[in-house]
This record gives C-alpha cells, structure tokens and sequence, in this order.
C-alpha cells in the first residue's frame, strides 16, 4: 500500500480526487494492511499517467508527458552495450526529467547507478512524493536494463537518501536484500547509489523493434510486472557462506556441497547477474554494516569473525565499500543518531 500512496501523491498535490481511478483499478486504500495485487498496481500506473499525461505522476517541476518512456526505449534500443543504453536513458532523461539526473560510476568490479536531486523535490526528505520519486525511477531503469540485456540483473546493494520507509519489507523482493536508509541532511540534495556487478554492463543488448513493440504493449505500467527478484542459487551460496564464517569456502569447496560442478554453479551464478566473488563481498559488507551498526565489537574482533586475515585488509575493503574508515562510518552513525 505504500507504493500505491506514494504514486497517488501528485494527484494530491493538485487536490484530485483519486477515487475514480482507484475503483476503475479494484483498490480499495482505505485498508492499509492488504496487499495490492500487482496487476492492478500497473493498471494503476497507467490509469493515473494517462488522466495527469504525466508519466511522471504530478512528482516533478515539469510534466513527463506520455509517451516518454515509449521514446526512451528508442532512444537505448540500438545501443551496442548496457552500458551506452544508460548513458543515453541519462542524457534523454536530463531533457524530460530535469528534477532528476541519472549517472553511471565504475569502481573496479563493482559499479553504481546514481539517482541525485538536481532541485528540491520535497522539503520533508520523508515525504511519500520524494520517496516514491526514488522508488519508482531506480525501478523503471532497472526493469529497462534488464529488457535490454534479456536477463535479470541483481542489485548487490541500494542507499536511498531518506529513513527507512513502513513498506520498505518489500524492498527485498523489488530491489535488494541490501536495502540501506541514510536520510539526507536537511538542506542538501539526495543521492540514490545502487551498486551491481560492473561486468554487466559490458553485456550486449539484444532486443530489435519486434521485442520494443511487444514490450511496449501495457507499458510502462508493465514494467512493475516484470523481473521481480529471482535469486534461488545467489541465496544458497550466501547462505553456505554466511553459515561457515569465519572459515573461508571456495567456490570448489560450495560446488561440491551443492553437488554440481564449479562450472555449473558459475554458470548458474552468471545467469542470475551475480558471482561467487561478489556475493562472497556483499555478504561480508552486509554483516560489516550490521555489526558496526547493531554492536560495540572492535574494529579488529568484526574483522576476525568475517573470516579477514588481518584488520588492515579489512579497512581496505571497507573504505571500498562505503567510501570511509569503519571508525568513520561508526561516528557518522552517532552524529546522525544525536
């Protein structure tokens, strides 16, 4: 129910009355604990951009008018890899969402899609316009990204710019397992970062005219739809790992648990946009995040218990991950606590 309120948010800016939309749709919002089905979520999508001809929702300083996500599509199609798709989806974005700017960062083999607020788009950083603003664009640009490249490609990691929103269970299931709240400060801009396998966008992309038009048929309401999280063999494997800590597994040593061979489960891995080394590192970010969060353990004690030969090694991982020493995250933490 968050999302359908936070997608209705606009209509109420401009003091609309959704009810028509919501009956057309089979949604009744005035029970806040059921579940939306996600069929009548997208019929929703759609319902609501087409009476504000604004695929934008009412969310942004200027309208994105229907029709653009049709034209952003076109725009990626021919790209050679994903990578120039999203540096296209950047630049056409720039001209019909100006609210928004979109950029893509490599770091080594890791790399970010990054969502910052070029203006304001609510002073209250918790509002549910601002927070479905987010929402949705990581998710119609991640379920475009997967279209393009015909396979599902796993978030290792999201940092939304705003506390930890009451549905944000969910975010599990539609980003990531590793779904991260860091409010920004009052004043200053937001900035979504969602990390992934930088491999992934070398992938080439593989959809001609026929697949857009097919695609395109009950877009982009549709798009919630499609490649919602499928990660059966990426969860085993971190399971495996999470459970053998801080005894190092090789990718031989969980092969041969799960009884297939090492080019098997590398294959399978691949399939889901994942890999034996970056879930081993996702998940040793995960528990590092957890423990300096949730604990007082040393720096040294946490670093022993994720399986790091010395402290030093782990500083440099960490410093990777989050762009600052364990010391520092763990007093950025306080300060926003106080």
């Amino acid at each position: 129910m968050g999302f359908v309120l936070g997608m209705l948010a606009g209509l109420r800016r401009r003091e609309l009355d959704p009810s028509p939309l919501l009956h057309t749709a089979g949604i009744d919002i005035a029970d806040t604990a059921s579940r939306i089905p996600i069929d009548r979520y997208a019929a929703l999508y759609n319902l609501l951009t087409r009476r504000m001809d604004d695929e934008g929702f009412g969310l942004f300083a200027q309208p994105m008018r229907v029709g653009s996500f049709e034209f952003l599509c076109r725009a990626c199609l021919s790209a050679p890899t994903l990578a120039e798709a999203l540096a296209r989806a950047s630049r056409f974005l720039r001209l019909v969402l100006p609210d928004l700017a979109i950029g893509i960062r490599r770091k080594g083999e890791h790399a970010e899609l990054v969502i910052a607020e070029t203006r304001h788009l609510n002073p209250e950083v918790d509002d549910p316009a601002r927070v479905f603003a987010f929402e949705w664009l990581l998710r119609l640009l991640h379920a475009l990204s997967c279209w393009l490249a015909g396979r599902s490609i796993m978030l290792d990691s999201v940092i939304f710019p705003y506390r930890r929103p009451g549905h944000a269970d969910d975010y599990a299931l539609i980003f990531t397992e590793d779904s991260r709240f860091m409010p920004t400060v009052p004043g200053g801009m937001g900035t979504l970062v969602a990390s992934f396998n930088a491999n992934l966008l070398d992938l080439p992309l593989r959809r001609d005219e026929a697949a857009l038009s097919t695609f395109l048929d009950g877009a982009p309401g549709k798009i919630t739809m499609l490649y919602r999280r499928d990660r059966e063999m990426v969860i085993r494997v971190r399971d495996l790992l999470r459970n053998t800590l801080p005894a190092p597994l090789s990718l031989d040593d969980i092969a041969d648990r799960l009884h297939m061979s090492p080019r098997t489960l590398h294959r399978r891995l691949e399939d889901e946009g994942s890999s034996f080394r970056g879930i081993k590192d996702a998940l040793r970010r995960d528990m590092a995040l957890a423990r300096l969060t949730k604990t007082r353990d040393s720096v040294a004690r946490v670093a022993t218990e994720l399986g790091y030969a010395d402290t030093s090694a782990f500083y440099r991982a960490f410093v990777e991950w989050t762009g600052m020493s364990p010391v520092q995250y763990r007093k950025r933490l306080l300060q926003q606590n106080q």
